[in-house]
């Protein structure tokens, strides 16, 4: 059954390999992993081992052919090629007995607690803590007989192992499980932000390769991940190896405070091509880590902060104190770590809901965009359409900020993208940001653009709010029957509701 001699899959479109691995996850549904929050985690662990195998299989020939040892970061019997693979000597051993059952003992007491263990062994490599962390929050398989586990190990195993240059399939197909974490009411949904913000906001930005970026509030790892193919991308055939060691070891850092989430940023970013996600465990605002190894050669601050910190979160006092501004309300706390954080010339791209931007009636909001005024020049204020985030499990109206850390706003260039009707069947497309991103450079005015200088922000004490001066209002069409009929119903169920109340 499952020790056939298969051959290994090469897929000829990014639409068969994503068909391929929905296929994996319909085991997955079936056998004890009924929703994303269950099934992606376990597939994450999964795939993360099988392309590390390819990759120091990979590694293994090249130093071979310069007549060097490689010493691998799993050892036998725990390494892919042997356990999970159909001919695999520790696989064939355990399945080639009439004991069933032998086989999800080994990886639930030996398999997973030893890829644990590796990050406390005397001089753990990088890569060694890294695997440990993506196992962090895994006690067990969830996949509810051998039978499954072993077909999914055989499918999973099936998909051609792609080395670090052509790893972009695996990827995407990996963002799509992520975007489904978020879909039908999952928590997951606050750990994805949706990828054309993300593109927009790092090609309005322009990350180059040598600078440091940084999200303090990483999710999935979506701006980390995004922000390197960007890069890659635009540094083409001309590379240097020097600048590709750059991308890969010194260039992404970031933190996260949830365990289910934690590994699978990892795992994301090594899918994409990060061979070290300098990721740190824990809660940001308090400094309280969980897991800080992978972050001990984190710089103070950064070149680069591209981020989209939690909505309506809110701390404690013991978490306040350690904040200029006093606030319970999480993103102004996350405001002023980034604005910590950046270096001199720094630049931020944010996401901040709109409440951040109008609320003058709390003294820490004021202050805290008196400070960002202060400190930074805010060049450009995007308004996102009410439903931007609805595909990610938000409905809360958003914006986005640009700012350069290192002298005072003197005005503010608003776009406004608000007029646009989106939805979870129909989100923002690259087509709707193209006037923005033609204008940005000189900050023209348009029908969706103009600009603000700092005295009238002030006199509105600090309102950053975007109120386009171009918008028309829109025209009442309702006829006087309409009016009528809409203050009957409301008459009615005001009648009902003191109805009820003396009841």
């Amino acid at each position: 059954m499952t020790n056939n001699k298969k051959p290994v899959m090469q897929f000829a479109t990014q639409q068969s390999l994503n068909s391929y691995i929905k296929g994996i996850c319909d085991i997955m549904r079936r056998s004890n992993c009924a929703g994303a929050l269950q099934y992606v985690p376990e597939l994450t662990w999964l795939l993360f081992l099988r392309i590390l195998d390819d990759l120091e299989t990979q590694e293994a020939e090249e130093l071979e052919a310069v007549g060097l040892d490689f010493t691998p970061s799993i050892i036998s019997p725990y390494r892919w090629s042997s356990w999970a693979s159909p001919q695999g000597n520790k696989r064939l051993e355990l399945t080639m007995t009439s004991v069933m059952g032998d086989f999800t003992r080994f990886v639930n007491e030996e398999l997973i607690p030893y890829l644990k263990a590796l990050k406390d062994k005397a001089n753990a490599t990088a890569r060694q803590k890294i695997i440990s962390e993506v196992l962090s929050a895994t006690e067990r398989v969830r996949l509810d007989t051998e039978f499954n586990l072993l077909n999914v190990l055989d499918k999973v195993h099936e998909i051609k192992g792609i080395d670090t240059t052509h790893i972009f399939p695996i990827s995407q197909v990996y963002e799509g499980l992520l975007l489904k974490m978020g879909e039908k009411n999952n928590d997951g949904g606050q750990f994805f932000t949706p990828r054309e913000i993300i593109r927009i906001m790092i090609e309005a930005i322009n990350p180059q390769i040598g600078q440091t970026i940084y999200d303090p509030a990483s999710g999935t790892g979506g701006f980390l991940a995004q922000s390197y193919e960007y890069m890659r991308a635009k540094a083409g055939d001309n590379i240097t190896s020097e600048q590709l060691e750059t991308l890969k070891l010194k260039t992404f850092y970031g933190r996260e405070k949830e365990s289910l989430i934690y590994p699978i940023t990892l795992a994301n970013l090594v899918l994409h091509g990060i061979d070290q996600p300098n990721i740190w465990h824990g809660n940001t605002l308090s400094e309280t880590a969980t897991y800080a190894d992978l972050f001990q050669n984190a710089p103070p601050l950064f070149e680069i902060i591209l981020t989209n910190p939690p909505f309506g979160g809110s701390e404690h006092k013991e978490v306040q104190t350690r904040f200029n501004y006093k606030t319970s309300a999480t993103q102004v706390l996350f405001l002023q770590h980034v604005i910590n954080s950046l270096k001199p010339n720094g630049k931020c791209g944010i996401v901040l809901d709109e409440g951040v931007l109008f609320r003058t009636n709390e003294t820490a909001f004021v202050q805290t965009k008196r400070q960002l005024l202060n400190d930074c020049d805010v060049w450009c204020i995007v308004s996102l359409p009410a439903g931007t985030f609805a595909a990610a499990g938000g409905g809360v109206k958003a914006n986005i900020l640009f700012f350069t850390k290192g002298k005072p706003t003197e005005k503010i260039w608003y776009y406004d993208l608000s007029d646009i009707k989106v939805s979870k069947k129909k989100p923002l497309s690259a087509k709707d940001f193209e006037e923005f991103l033609q204008l940005l450079p000189n900050k023209g005015d348009s029908e969706h653009s103009w600009t603000v200088d700092r005295v009238a922000i002030e006199a509105k004490n600090y309102d950053l709010k975007a109120v386009n001066p171009h918008a028309k209002t829109p025209e009442d069409t309702r006829t006087v029957e309409d009016l009528l009929e809409i203050i009957a119903t409301k008459g009615k169920e005001v009648e009902d509701a003191l109805a009820a109340l003396r009841r």
